[in-house]
């Protein structure tokens, strides 16, 4: 399964998350709505994502509004957690386990 995760600036949450779920077997990849990020995403990206996770709802609008049609069939799940984490933060690294459950990831 090809997981997506996607944050602000993709120097944390997505790329901590990126780590983690890739350790667990899955094909991942992170990236960031900014065009500041390390890697912006893509309609590629989405293309190729089986799954799309967002850390907050403006990810998700930001998506939505700059690649419109093209993802139409998409589905993009926003994750509802803050930017108040450092890459590889142990309670980052629980709050995302524990979400993603939820979703049998």
């Amino acid at each position: 399964m090809n997981l997506l995760f996607i944050c602000s600036r993709n120097q944390w949450r997505s790329p901590t998350a990126e780590n983690i779920f890739r350790q667990k077997g899955y094909n991942t990849r992170s990236a960031g709505t900014s065009p500041k990020s390390k890697c912006v995403v893509s309609v590629n990206d989405i293309q190729w994502a089986d799954q799309t996770f967002v850390m907050e709802e403006k990810h998700k609008s930001m998506i939505v509004r700059k690649f419109g049609r093209s993802i139409t069939n998409k589905n993009i799940i926003v994750l509802d957690i803050p930017d108040d984490y450092q890459y590889m933060d142990a309670d980052l690294i629980r709050h995302l386990e524990d979400v993603l459950a939820v979703y049998s990831i």
